[in-house]
């Protein structure tokens, strides 16, 4: 895999030096030449009714976001201010999750240098709202390709792999040709290849490149030829990507799922939530004996007759857990889940 990954950085054509990852401190002197505006971009994820969700405004069309206001003492408090101002909804618990600064950042004026200083948040979802049009959306509806909760979505077969191997037939040179074909494999999980569900903001910049999301197919070509799945303004579906690989990778190793969960659960609706955001099913029993082993929660004595079956046990979170995390955070191990 080592060796496939090598040629996949090797073989891509905008994921590369490019890629300007400028730190908050260094706005002005990273672009001495321009003038630098930086803007707080806010992926808030809830898990309800077994689904992944993220706020959004405008219609779906943007993620909460705005630009750093000096008055506020730090960057997080600038965007708190922000998304509650917004959707009216509170922040929890948030961490930074990358800096985007590509200069054709916006695709309505390419000339306009945006430094977008972006944050991974979690909370259960409440009801939003604000002049701005905030709603709940599920993040498959962005990136259906994503959910593999029933087996491989049929659009990789038919609609995908088929467009990026027409795409990858067109370069002219024979060994651009064979990098473009090893990154789709890899990618997508072609062959003896397993699907690596973190790799979401792989598979989308490789769509990207090839035209096929709405997104760069407005820069130039017919939007009626892009792929399933709803566009957003800007590179907001970009942010939105890196956010959910994020949160894919952190589930393995982190139980951060507790900032998902009410006080009281089962483990059913335990494994549905990590099922949600890794967009695959999970094993029962393995998944159960994992969380048993990690000793990550307890029995509340109490039992719900809502699952529709017979009545199951509610749990919650150790107060260990519980005391551990407002030390340090989502910082606990925990074994490989998916």
């Amino acid at each position: 895999m080592a060796g496939a990954m090598a040629a996949w950085h090797d073989g891509a054509d905008t994921e590369n030096a490019a890629r300007e990852s400028a730190q908050p401190g260094n706005l002005v002197t990273a672009f001495p030449d321009h003038a630098i505006e930086a803007e707080l971009t806010a992926v808030l994820v809830a898990v309800t009714d077994g689904e992944p969700r993220v706020l959004t405004i405008d219609e779906g069309r943007l993620l909460p976001s705005g630009p750093f206001v000096s008055a506020h003492r730090t960057l997080q408090a600038s965007l708190r201010a922000w998304v509650e101002q917004q959707t009216h909804h509170p922040l929890g618990y948030v961490e930074q999750l990358y800096t985007f600064a590509d200069r054709d950042r916006s695709s309505e004026d390419a000339s306009r240098r945006v430094v977008s200083i972006s944050y991974l948040g979690l909370t259960r979802q409440a009801r939003a709202s604000g002049r701005h049009h905030p709603a709940w959306r599920v993040w498959y509806r962005y990136f259906p390709w994503e959910d593999w909760r029933e087996g491989a979505p049929p659009m990789i077969a038919k609609l995908i792999v088929p467009r990026l191997r027409a795409w990858a037939a067109t370069a002219g040179e024979a060994a651009v040709r064979r990098a473009r074909q090893q990154r789709i494999r890899i990618t997508f999980g072609l062959g003896d290849l397993p699907w690596n569900e973190e790799m979401v903001l792989q598979r989308y910049e490789l769509l990207f490149e090839a035209g096929l999301v709405p997104e760069a197919i407005r820069r130039g070509g017919d939007l009626a030829t892009a792929l399933p799945g709803e566009a957003m303004l800007h590179d907001h579906r970009r942010i939105l990507a890196t956010g959910i690989a994020r949160l894919r990778a952190k589930i393995k190793y982190r139980p951060v799922v507790f900032e998902l969960m009410p006080e009281s659960f089962t483990l059913l609706q335990l494994q549905r939530t990590v099922e949600a955001l890794a967009g695959q099913i999970l094993h029962k029993q393995n998944f159960r004996r994992l969380v048993e082993q990690q000793a990550l929660v307890e029995e509340t004595g109490e039992v719900t007759t809502e699952t529709g079956g017979r009545p199951a046990k509610l749990f919650r979170f150790r107060e260990r857990v519980l005391q551990e995390r407002a030390i340090a955070g989502t910082t606990l191990p925990i074994s490989r889940m998916v």
